[in-house]
């Protein structure tokens, strides 16, 4: 896979595992499991890249005695993931076109 286009494809995996409430390292490689592997230090990139960019905020709180960082999505990381969803459909259209090709060539 295109090394640009899997990582605009983590970047928003990250984003949707954080939708919904915020969330810490460990528990967004868990969720994420199911559909993506990722390695602690490809999530803590991607985790700086979103921060950077404005799509998420961190805070810090205590638990078991350890400060954890816990992130939050923002209203620009709400946006790229609506963002991403009308993207999606395009690709998904020239996939169908791609296999439809492939479908037709078949059959001659």
């Amino acid at each position: 896979m295109d090394i640009q286009l899997k990582r605009g494809l983590l970047d928003v995996c990250v984003l949707a595992a954080i939708k919904n409430e915020d969330s810490y390292g460990y528990k967004i490689i868990k969720d994420l499991g199911p559909c993506v592997e990722l390695s602690e230090s490809t999530l803590y990139t991607i985790l700086k890249r979103l921060e950077t960019a404005g799509m998420l905020t961190v805070r810090s709180a205590e638990h078991g005695g350890r400060l954890r960082k816990y992130y939050h999505i923002t209203k620009a990381g709400l946006s790229r993931i609506e963002e991403f969803k009308t993207e999606w459909r395009e690709v998904m259209s020239i996939y169908r076109f791609v296999m439809e090709e492939d479908t037709r060539n078949d059959q001659a």
